[in-house]
């Protein structure tokens, strides 16, 4: 069987991995132009496709029958050829989005939800939080609003910004709902929305699953929210995919197992503490034990720079440093799978965490103060004890 995925930029899909974990059958990456789609949907050699952003709005036309879902939604994100050339389409991101929500013990019934995105992710979310009795309003990304009661959508006039940032009509919302590519991988750190505008909130989810914590999760953590990725969602469509594929049935339980391995493949170990506490090695030999990538922010620097840390310190001063070890540690953390070392002082900037944590767990080696190395270290030539002292509160609120 001949299946994949159909979309226009999928060089970092894990879909590959979710379907050789599901099934056994041939599953490639199909990137297409816009212009490309249409041919491809009808003559193309496949059995079974995937669809992602932005094309399945445009697949749900070349359907000749379609699931419930499906109609319900108005878009596909599964096709199957059948025996005699006519394509089904199926919408499994419903199962997957619903099965988010549950796994996270979301009770929608009688709350007010906002959805950020009008396209197709946007509809399968609305349909999904209005089935499970949630009074719904989407936002796009245009600034127009509109609001579902009793599934009619009503057009709200008002609003001329892209930046939500006139949604005070709606904090009360209880649950929001990214369905936008804002923050997604390569552009990490961007957020749709401010999440102090809504003092109600109990639950934020968002469908982006790289990075792991987007920056809309990532500020849902720092205020307490209950907040989840998009990884559940996208795991449990890919097992709904694979049913319609090969028309058997899969146990829920693959959902759980396939996740976790997922999760812990993608998850950055990252390693912090003093300068001298052997972040480096752990990290190689780490590295050389998980089949893992090395990574590490003092070599990132060194090799952009053309000098070594401590020449840097020396020259331009630690101020600047800080600048540049920020710079490394976005890049790296952005990374997925690896294991990361970082400089000592890493943790003296706060926007470091965010950068780290958004694909990784972090961790902190401690090592007594007498045994930490001093040359080739000028932060270190001073009083280390003193330093440590400074630092503690910031090694263990990043770890």
């Amino acid at each position: 069987m001949r299946c994949g995925l159909l979309g226009k930029t999928l060089v970092y899909s894990h879909s590959p991995t979710l379907h050789r974990l599901l099934g056994d059958y041939d599953y490639t990456l199909f990137e297409k132009q816009p212009e490309a789609v249409a041919d491809f949907l009808q003559s193309g050699t496949w059995d079974g496709l995937n669809v992602t952003i932005p094309y399945k709005k445009m697949a749900y036309a070349f359907c000749d029958a379609l699931s419930p879902t499906a109609k319900a939604t108005g878009n596909v994100n599964t096709l199957l050829r059948q025996q005699d050339g006519s394509i089904f389409g199926d919408n499994t991101d419903y199962f997957g989005f619903r099965y988010l929500l549950e796994k996270n013990g979301v009770f929608a019934a009688g709350k007010r939800a906002l959805v950020l995105g009008s396209g197709g992710a946007s509809a399968t979310v609305c349909a999904v939080l209005r089935d499970m009795g949630a009074r719904v309003t989407f936002v796009s990304r245009n600034a127009e609003i509109a609001h579902t009661e009793g599934g009619n959508i009503q057009q709200l006039i008002g609003m001329d910004r892209t930046t939500y940032d006139r949604l005070s009509a709606y904090k009360d919302a209880q649950i929001i709902v990214n369905a936008t590519p804002v923050g997604t991988y390569p552009e990490n750190g961007r957020s749709p929305i401010d999440l102090e505008m809504f003092p109600n909130l109990e639950f934020v989810g968002d469908l982006i699953y790289n990075p792991a914590r987007t920056a809309l999760l990532l500020q849902a953590e720092a205020l307490g929210i209950p907040c989840a990725g998009g990884l559940y969602m996208l795991v449990a469509q890919a097992k709904r995919s694979c049913e319609v594929f090969t028309g058997t049935t899969i146990d829920e339980g693959e959902i759980l197992r396939i996740y976790r391995r997922m999760r812990q493949e993608m998850e950055n170990i990252v390693l912090i503490g003093m300068p001298g506490s052997g972040k480096s090695t752990v990290a190689a030999s780490l590295a050389e034990k998980l089949d893992r990538i090395a990574l590490d922010s003092d070599a990132e620097i060194e090799e952009k720079n053309g000098m070594s840390c401590a020449q840097l310190i020396e020259k331009h001063g630690e101020a600047e440093f800080r600048e540049l070890e920020s710079e490394a540690i976005a890049a790296l953390g952005k990374r997925s799978g690896a294991v990361i070392a970082t400089g000592g002082g890493c943790v003296t900037r706060e926007e470091n965490y965010d950068l780290l944590h958004q694909n990784g767990i972090i961790f902190w080696l401690k090592r007594n103060i007498d045994q930490l190395p001093r040359e080739g270290r000028p932060l270190s030539a001073g009083d280390l004890a003193a330093m440590y002292d400074r630092r503690k509160a910031c090694y263990e609120r990043f770890a």
